[in-house]
């Protein structure tokens, strides 16, 4: 059974490169619109970060499926003409070119929609387009380090980058939704709407709690790598086979049942040092030597059962090779100009079965058919 495309019939424009705009038209064509990805002639940048999918950029294998590509110069009279043609029928236009750059082209967001008013808007941007930052570039990891994100991520030893693009793709996820709410509304209202994402402001957003623990306590909260700075034990200990096992401890409940069934010392909650949260955070260092101890003797296999059966909440700390071979993991195979590649299947499980996925553009692919589709008539 394949799913449903709801969004079928809807017309999306999107100006994009990189990864924020890409992710957000990406998850429109998955459900079923039609993406006009426009490109320069010598295509989004995107297209070169990499070559290990098949000889192709991971991330435009990823961001890209479901696209039409179209080589446009909109400096060039005619092919500014064709945008116009373009965005006259559109149901969405996404832009993440400089601020102010599709204003100057002629192509501001106010001015489309007064001209076309079903027309949904999505600008994005680094930092917003007013102020002193306006105007800053904000890749990914300037994003993470200026959000306070790459400061509560890491060891005590200083800051660490989060290993994926986590502010591009917040801001994906976030104009992806407004996109929705943005068609709902229209089809209540007949009306368009503009929407303008910032990768700060979509990072700030998931930076609430932090943010909230910094005002309320005067502190920056702690980096401790895998550790927990309120609970313990909560944190990764290394088998006999060099494997890592994280364990979480929420309440005492569980402490006691993780003492006699995994520790085997159903009195160590009685024990000086051991007997409260408080008391095992204020001795961490003795409370997580004691334990690292028992795992040192334990093979992985062993330390699952034995957790299993103490009911504590765990699991291993895999690298790539552990995610590829991960039970729970599921793929989805995307066409691409070499071939096809097995990606990350959508998470969403629907119960209309799985959607299929377009093929991955080439650059400029569909240039020829687009321009007679949309010819000046």
């Amino acid at each position: 059974m394949t799913g449903s495309k709801p969004l079928a019939g809807l017309l999306v424009v999107s100006m994009e490169q990189a990864v924020a705009a890409p992710y957000c038209a990406s998850r429109l064509a998955d459900a079923g619109a039609r993406v006009i990805k426009i490109e320069r002639e010598e295509g989004d940048f995107a297209r070169a970060y990499d070559a290990v999918a098949k000889g192709q950029s991971s991330y435009f294998v990823w961001l890209n499926r479901g696209k039409e590509s179209l080589c446009l110069d909109i400096k060039a009279p005619a092919d500014k003409a064709l945008l116009e043609r373009l965005l006259k029928k559109a149901d969405v236009f996404i832009q993440n070119l400089a601020p102010g750059a599709m204003a100057r082209a002629g192509f501001g967001s106010a001015a489309l929609r007064a001209k076309h008013p079903r027309l949904i808007t999505v600008d994005i941007s680094g930092y917003g387009e007013e102020g002193e930052y306006a105007s800053m570039k904000a890749y990914d990891l300037l994003v993470q380090a200026e959000s306070g994100l790459a400061h509560v991520t890491g060891r005590a030893e200083g800051p660490g980058r989060v290993g994926v693009s986590a502010c591009d793709i917040a801001c994906g996820m976030h104009s992806y939704a407004a996109v929705l709410e943005a068609l709902i509304e229209r089809g209540i209202t007949g009306s368009g709407k503009g929407i303008a994402v910032s990768l700060f402001d979509g990072m700030a957003d998931w930076m609430s709690v932090p943010l909230l623990q910094y005002e309320g306590t005067g502190k920056n909260p702690p980096r401790i790598g895998l550790a927990h700075p309120s609970i313990c034990p909560y944190g990764a200990f290394e088998t006999k086979d060099g494997q890592l096992v994280l364990i979480a401890i929420q309440n005492e409940r569980e402490w006691a049942s993780f003492s006699e069934h995994f520790l085997d010392e159903a009195g160590l909650p009685h024990r000086d040092g051991f007997r409260s949260n408080n008391e095992r955070v204020a001795n961490r260092p003795m409370v997580d030597a004691h334990i690292a101890r028992v795992f040192a003797g334990l093979t992985r296999a062993d330390c699952a059962a034995k957790l299993r059966r103490a009911n504590t909440a765990y699991g291993f700390v895999n690298d790539c090779e552990g995610l590829r071979t991960h039970p729970a993991l599921r793929r989805v195979e995307v066409e691409t100009p070499k071939g096809p590649v097995a990606i990350g299947a959508p998470p969403a499980v629907l119960s209309d079965g799985p959607r299929a996925l377009g093929p991955v553009p080439a650059i400029g692919q569909h240039s020829a058919a687009i321009r007679a589709e949309f010819a000046a008539g």
